[in-house]
């Protein structure tokens, strides 16, 4: 499933990244890779955000769509 779908305070492992290669390369540059760990942590008007290696990020939901955990 998609990580957009996911509900807050959930913590799931990476399993892979859809999209062009610029959108997971940059995703990649963030943390988000396949077998690492992420959850999140709230949601707020329309963007998502995650706790990942030490560190919040927040992105959009459509980039959240792209990580299937």
């Amino acid at each position: 499933m998609a990580l957009n779908v996911v509900s807050s305070g959930e913590s799931f492992l990476i399993k892979k990244i859809n999209g062009k290669e610029e959108v997971r390369r940059f995703l990649e540059n963030l943390g988000f890779v396949a077998g690492a760990q992420v959850s999140v942590v709230s949601e707020i008007s329309g963007n998502i955000i995650v706790q990942i290696k030490d560190s919040r990020v927040a992105i959009s939901r459509e980039m959240a769509q792209k990580i299937i955990v």
